[in-house]
């Protein structure tokens, strides 16, 4: 058994609202009132509902992983890792792709905000995208241009990550056990392309279910539409609690 407590299993959820506006997403907040799982909020909510979204769920208790994968010049992201900061997040992302420069930047950004006093003094976990979930290999040697396997290219980030500082990467669950052996059982994994037992592939390519990325140590574990397409989106995220807390 893992041991999880249902309240355990809830916050190793990240509910990812893709939606296209507050609306929506509120009304799957109401489905899911009273669990207590993550949120994760990306690029179209955000883009579209800004800041004051995100102090909503703060107020509401919620733990909030900002998803804007931030990619830029290092003094572009050290502002936009200050501003971020300020917001009162949980957790944000950069891109491992923008190198340790740019990844020490968006520390230096958390260090300036905490120090100007306007966070409360709550420290958010920085954590590097890898390679998206989305990446096959033929994507990485062929298009993108890198050459080698895609868990040698996910490693490389992730231990280019470490050495700037972060606490951790997005990667694919099955690169999860390699991770942890490359920069230890502390530097935290988040985990999209999970998929339930019977769920569409849709985009994603490297995938695995709830309890097959558990059992591989993952500390976090993104699930999108699975839960928010499901016809009951309640009875959907508690499936998968059962299925955590039942892990074998």
């Amino acid at each position: 058994m893992t041991g999880l407590t249902r309240e355990e299993a809830a916050g190793r959820i990240m509910v990812a609202l893709d939606y296209p506006e507050a609306g929506a997403a509120k009304k799957l907040l109401r489905d899911l009132e009273g669990i207590p799982c993550y949120i994760k909020v990306g690029m179209q909510l955000f883009y579209s509902a800004g800041p004051a979204f995100i102090a909503s769920l703060k107020e509401s208790g919620y733990r909030v992983f900002l998803d804007l994968k931030m990619h830029d010049i290092p003094n572009t992201v050290k502002g936009g890792a200050s501003s971020i900061t300020k917001l009162g997040v949980d957790m944000f992302n950069v891109h491992g792709a923008g190198g340790k420069e740019m990844m020490e930047a968006a520390m230096e950004g958390v260090d300036a905000a905490l120090a100007g006093g306007s966070t409360g003094g709550y420290r958010p976990t920085v954590i590097a995208v890898t390679h998206l979930t989305s990446t096959s290999q033929v994507v990485l040697n062929s298009e993108i241009g890198i050459a080698g396997s895609v868990e040698d290219a996910v490693i490389r980030y992730a231990t280019l990550a470490k050495s700037a500082g972060l606490n951790g990467v997005v990667a694919s669950p099955q690169e999860v056990q390699l991770i942890k052996a490359a920069c230890g059982a502390e530097f935290k994994t988040v985990t999209p392309g999970i998929r339930p037992a019977g769920a569409a592939l849709n985009d994603q390519s490297r995938i695995m279910t709830p309890s097959e990325a558990l059992a591989q140590g993952t500390d976090y574990m993104v699930i999108g539409r699975p839960i928010t397409g499901a016809a009951d989106p309640r009875a959907a995220i508690e499936s998968i609690i059962e299925e955590l807390v039942g892990n074998e």
